[in-house]
């Protein structure tokens, strides 16, 4: 943490010229992540935000000012033209819970497309609550919002920002760059955890939302959506439910609709559609022909068709501390033998993959692809 208090005095006493300055020595902190288990359950420290002199010509200054939310503003209750929406198989990030939302603009409707993001109209906004309960098990003992992402859909494309919650709660502020906070929680099995959690700098989103020359969304995808959730007038089937508020169109028949298989729900995939469901969403941003992975020749999305490019008996572009002396991507029949279960396995800052937004290990989703490594048929 000395580090971080380091790098508050630093951007004070610079203002505006430390930004750029900021952001990069954010990055090098972000990948230094830790977690760990305790015998009895720390108390959470304050988010450790950088503050910056004023940021409202990149955006504004405080979440509520938006006016997505209705009410308290921790119950996170959408106002009119925002939506909540739910992904079949989300991105892990260090095990914290989500809440997303999409607004779109009075008179403006969304574009449905097959394969990517859905095209969202020019002034957009999606809006990522990330949060931990602080019991899993039982949601009534409350819970600690630390930050709100927003992607806001402006005439040139995407702009991505971060917004970090006070303590009270009540209010949350544009950092552009990043902050960090120790979080506490009782596990799912019973166990307290805690975690040092890194909210990225802008710099920092972008570097995830790349695809091609232009920033994208990666979850709100048909194939992501393609399922129920709960409004206020029911249960309805996501995709649906906006093509009949008038909010979505050129939504197809619900057989031409595609879908993936929730992650962790046997009931809903193969093992292998849950597998590469998983990899699609945490690994094939960047690994996909149009991301900043492309070079690595892998493609993690479900859209690979080939076993090489899928990673099977393929070697790596670049070898070294990242491959851990192996050989191949994948090698069926053998996950220990496989460079993409070594790199999830990682918390090395130079070794683990995804690079970014994790610093805990996802020990059910290794649980899975080692799974699928090991019943994969040979060659």
């Amino acid at each position: 943490m000395l580090a971080t208090f380091r790098f508050n005095e630093m951007m004070i006493r610079s203002g505006k010229k430390g930004l750029l300055a900021g952001a990069l020595a954010l990055s090098l902190l972000g990948g230094c992540q830790k977690a760990s288990n305790k015998n009895e359950r720390p108390v959470a420290k304050k988010v450790e935000a950088m503050t910056l002199a004023s940021t409202s010509h990149i955006g504004k200054e405080t979440l509520s000012a938006y006016g997505f939310f209705k009410g308290n503003l921790s119950d996170l209750q959408p106002a009119d033209r925002v939506y909540p929406y739910e992904l079949n198989t989300p991105l892990f990030t260090d095990y914290a819970h989500k809440k997303r939302f999409i607004y779109v603009p009075e008179g403006k409707v969304i574009n449905y497309e097959d394969k990517e993001a859905l095209d969202f109209p020019e002034g957009s906004v999606l809006i990522k609550n990330f949060y931990y309960p602080n019991d899993f098990n039982n949601p009534e003992l409350g819970k600690r919002i630390i930050e709100t992402r927003l992607l806001i859909k402006e005439a040139k494309g995407w702009k991505a920002l971060p917004y970090i919650w006070n303590k009270e709660q009540t209010e949350a502020t544009l950092q552009v760059a990043g902050g960090e906070t120790e979080v506490a929680w009782v596990h799912d099995n019973g166990e307290n955890m805690v975690t040092n959690y890194i909210v990225p700098n802008m710099n920092q989103c972008k570097s995830c939302h790349v695809f091609g020359q232009d920033i994208a969304p990666l979850g709100p995808k048909a194939r992501q959506l393609n399922r129920n959730n709960v409004y206020a007038e029911g249960e309805f089937n996501q995709l649906a439910y906006l093509a009949e508020k008038g909010v979505l169109k050129g939504l197809p028949e619900a057989h031409a609709i595609p879908k993936v298989a929730v992650w962790n729900d046997a009931s809903t995939g193969t093992l292998d559609a849950r597998a590469r469901a998983y990899l699609d969403i945490n690994c094939g941003h960047c690994h996909n022909p149009s991301g900043p992975a492309k070079t690595s020749g892998l493609d993690l999305t479900v859209f690979a068709s080939t076993a090489m490019e899928r990673g099977i008996n393929k070697p790596p572009v670049a070898a070294g501390k990242g491959a851990g002396n192996l050989n191949y991507d994948i090698v069926p029949g053998h996950p220990e033998h496989s460079i993409l279960l070594y790199r999830m396995e990682s918390v090395d800052p130079g070794v683990m993959m995804p690079e970014l937004g994790r610093g805990l290990v996802h020990k059910e989703g290794v649980s899975l692809i080692r799974e699928w490594i090991e019943k994969m048929p040979m060659q």
